[in-house]
């Protein structure tokens, strides 16, 4: 039998902290093909969200907002890294994957779907909706 996924409400989010030092830290330990896309990801939520708060749990990076809560996820494995959104059920065009709650994400395989317009549109559209308190 299948074990059940617990829902975001019931899990104690991350701890948040303004520096960037974890994220840092993470990025360095991913998988050297993915690098480049997570490394990409995380200068375009900084370079496109003021005021962040950053947090690594369960091997994955948080970016959240302190008036929003955490709005991106981002978690990188063997051959892709997911960037879910927590609000991208909100978005204008939700990104395509994903059907529970109002969690939205992208996989991405390569450096140029990280580089493509719509993933700039998504965390512009983030910075503006509810995430996960």
């Amino acid at each position: 039998m299948d074990k059940a996924r617990k829902p975001n409400s019931t899990r104690k989010p991350p701890e948040a902290s303004e520096s960037h030092a974890e994220i840092d830290d993470w990025i360095r330990r991913v998988m050297p093909d993915l690098h480049p896309i997570v490394a990409h990801v995380d200068a375009t939520i900084r370079e496109t969200l003021p005021d962040l708060r950053y947090a690594i749990k369960w091997k994955k990076a948080y970016y959240g907002l302190p008036d929003l809560g955490w709005i991106i996820e981002m978690v990188a494995y063997d051959v892709s890294v997911n960037v879910v959104f927590f609000g991208g059920a909100d978005f204008d065009a939700p990104p395509p994957l994903g059907d529970t709650d109002r969690s939205r994400y992208v996989k991405l395989r390569i450096l140029e779907e990280a580089q493509a317009p719509e993933m700039r549109r998504w965390i512009e559209q983030a910075g503006r909706v509810p995430g996960w308190r």
